[in-house]
């Protein structure tokens, strides 16, 4: 199953990425949002790595995230720091709110999950229609030389038991019609060097140009768009950037 983010993969991605642990687009996000009086919405909200401090920031955000595993990350984090959370189990495709946000984010490339075209298409629609007015969407995405990087990668992570975590990721496809990878991850759980536990999950990416993105946005209806590289507002991405961050408006 594709990008499933089961038991292993969330452990792996919590020990990896913890609450708090930022890529530049805390800071970043932090101060784009400081203006907002309304509710924001982080989609694919995770372990909380970046809902968690907005929230400790006095934003009022809301996530949701369709692994259990990765909300239960969350909802601990939140919990140890007397947070009071407003997350829910959806995913992208099928998200529903009775309410408009003032600014939807979607932090580290996380859209580029959903890899068919159509469905990517259908997703900025229906962030469209969940902003207010002047509401804004605000997406990072990878730069496609980070797609084309080696493969057969293996990491290791050690839990607080002293057991042993890891990540074999190797790719197994590249479709460069489609502008998709895919990789096969396998992950291990390992205590006193015997296998205890073994994960193997497909994980498939969709990778962007620039325009192709800034033009999609305009199809689903946004205005002033918006791309900046790493995380400096209004600074247009360049070739050894890191991340490209887009930002763009809902019309009034």
């Amino acid at each position: 199953m594709n990008n499933r983010y089961g038991t292993l993969a969330s452990w792996v991605y919590n020990l990896d990425k913890p609450v708090g642990r930022s890529f530049g687009d805390i800071e970043y996000y932090r101060q784009r949002l400081e203006t907002c009086t309304g509710p924001v919405l982080e989609p694919a909200v995770g372990n909380g790595r970046f809902y968690v401090p907005l929230l400790q920031s006095g934003i009022s955000v809301e996530g949701f995230d369709p692994s259990e595993e990765m909300l239960g990350y969350c909802l601990s984090a939140c919990r140890e720091r007397s947070l009071d959370p407003k997350l829910t189990q959806q995913s992208f495709e099928t998200f529903a709110y009775d309410r408009q946000f003032e600014a939807i984010v979607v932090p580290l490339g996380s859209f580029q999950l959903i890899t068919e075209l159509a469905s990517a298409k259908a997703l900025l629609s229906r962030f469209f229609d969940h902003l207010a007015p002047n509401g804004r969407l605000m997406v990072d995405l990878d730069p496609i030389g980070s797609f084309l990087g080696t493969s057969g990668s293996v990491r290791s992570w050690n839990t607080e038991d002293g057991d042993l975590l890891t990540l074999t990721d190797t790719r197994v496809e590249t479709d460069f019609v489609a502008q998709k990878t895919v990789s096969q991850l396998r992950y291990e759980h390992w205590r006193h060097t015997k296998l205890v536990d073994t994960e193997l999950e497909l994980f498939s990416l969709r990778w962007w140009g620039v325009n192709e993105f800034a033009l999609s946005l305009a199809e689903a209806g946004f205005v002033d768009v918006v791309a900046s590289g790493n995380y400096q507002h209004g600074r247009a991405p360049q070739k050894d950037d890191e991340s490209i961050s887009f930002e763009a408006r809902r019309p009034a």
